[in-house]
């Protein structure tokens, strides 16, 4: 068999293994999907033989991310985003540096890893992906303002926590990783980021209003999501927060600009970031098999309580100094938002994209991974027992 025959057999298998789950999550109404998709991709790297292509680190970035983030930000509640912006804003800047600092000080202390791994982790681990809760919450009529609060923290803290995890990786590379360059390289990606996003966001929006049907929008949002990452990539800013920015200010004026035909375009992307989460998890039980999690068990069942932990400092700390009375966001809103801080596909991306890197720990890609699993299988099996225990259709 060919090369190219080689690849179109995988796109066919990996498309009609999508298909499979998309069924089995839809029979598994209560079963967000990303809880498949983790299965399936541990069952994939259990099978003997089981050989795909080598995708770089740079490839899966591109190639993932800048899609599964435009989705989210295309789907946001702009109107409850924004009467709960303290919030979210709190967990999507203090509370991933909150949380990238304690991953970063307890796996040191406590698992043995050293400071720039440590750090390193906490930051592919910081990112929350509840897109699929959120989906969850719609269906038992959760309110409006707990789904603002998740998907905006879900947004908003991809662009931070891989702002983060350039930062971090940069001075590692560099051979000299100190907490003073990594905050001075964070500061730099970050706004480059942000005004390379809005500057691609608002030339898009102009973009838009010269599209008179759906197909042509569609591919306007393909190349604003796209191209927002690239241009903020080639002058080293941060791709994630500069397609962050774009999607928001699609989101926003793009209605009034062009048509947003919303059902299709939103079905387009929807399916689209079904498929990357797909694909990414096949690959990524091939390339981390969960053979390789047995020798580490031990430092991913650590890890994963310390991710638990340190997911509670911001979201019981902050949202309690925010309002300690509990009457714009109950306890029960809280309980649910610690135990559906999911950790997803953004996150197994990272860990894929450092696996190869001979100056990286290679602990910290299987460990991470290993979190992510349990993360999606123990969090996410369980996040429909939770909010029912909760009554969480009824908090108000």
């Amino acid at each position: 068999m060919s090369p190219q025959q080689r690849l179109l057999l995988l796109l066919v298998l990996v498309g009609a293994l999508a298909t499979v789950l998309g069924l089995v999550s839809r029979r598994a109404r209560m079963l967000p999907y990303p809880v498949v998709l983790a299965g399936a991709g541990v069952v994939v790297g259990l099978l003997p033989g089981a050989q795909l292509p080598h995708i770089g680190a740079d490839v899966i970035l591109l190639a993932f991310v800048p899609g599964l983030v435009f989705e989210a930000a295309l789907t946001l509640d702009l109107s409850e985003l924004q009467r709960r912006l303290l919030p979210v804003g709190l967990l999507a800047t203090v509370g991933v540096a909150t949380t990238v600092l304690l991953i970063g000080i307890l796996t040191h202390l406590l698992l043995g890893f050293s400071w720039a791994s440590g750090m390193l982790l906490g930051s592919i681990l910081a990112a929350t992906d509840p897109i699929a809760v959120v989906t969850l919450l719609r269906q038992i009529k959760a309110p409006a303002g707990l789904a603002a609060i998740l998907e905006g923290e879900s947004l908003f803290n991809d662009g931070t926590g891989v702002a983060v995890f350039s930062a971090v990786l940069a001075t590692i590379l560099a051979g000299r990783p100190s907490f003073g360059d990594a905050t001075l390289r964070l500061v730099e990606i970050g706004l480059g980021g942000a005004v390379i996003g809005l500057a691609v966001g608002f030339l898009g929006v102009a973009l838009m209003r010269a599209a008179e049907d759906a197909p042509l929008e569609i591919l306007a949002t393909l190349v604003i999501a796209y191209g927002s990452y690239l241009a903020a990539d080639i002058i080293h800013a941060s791709g994630i927060v500069a397609v962050v920015a774009a999607g928001v200010v699609i989101a926003r004026y793009g209605s009034s600009a062009g048509k947003l035909h919303g059902t299709q375009l939103l079905g387009f992307w929807n399916l689209l970031a079904f498929v990357l989460n797909a694909v990414l998890f096949i690959l990524v039980g091939a390339a981390l098999p969960a053979s390789k999690l047995l020798p580490v068990a031990g430092l991913v069942i650590g890890a994963f309580a310390i991710m638990l932990l340190t997911r509670a400092v911001p979201v019981y700390g902050l949202l309690g100094a925010l309002d300690w009375r509990a009457r714009a966001i109950p306890w029960r809103w809280r309980h649910l938002t610690f135990w559906a801080g999911l950790r997803g596909a953004l996150s197994v991306a990272l860990a894929l994209s450092v696996a190869d890197l001979t100056q990286v720990d290679k602990r910290v890609s299987i460990v991470a991974y290993g979190v992510v699993l349990l993360s999606l299988l123990l969090q996410g099996g369980l996040i429909a027992p939770v909010a029912r225990v909760l009554r969480i259709e009824r908090a108000v």
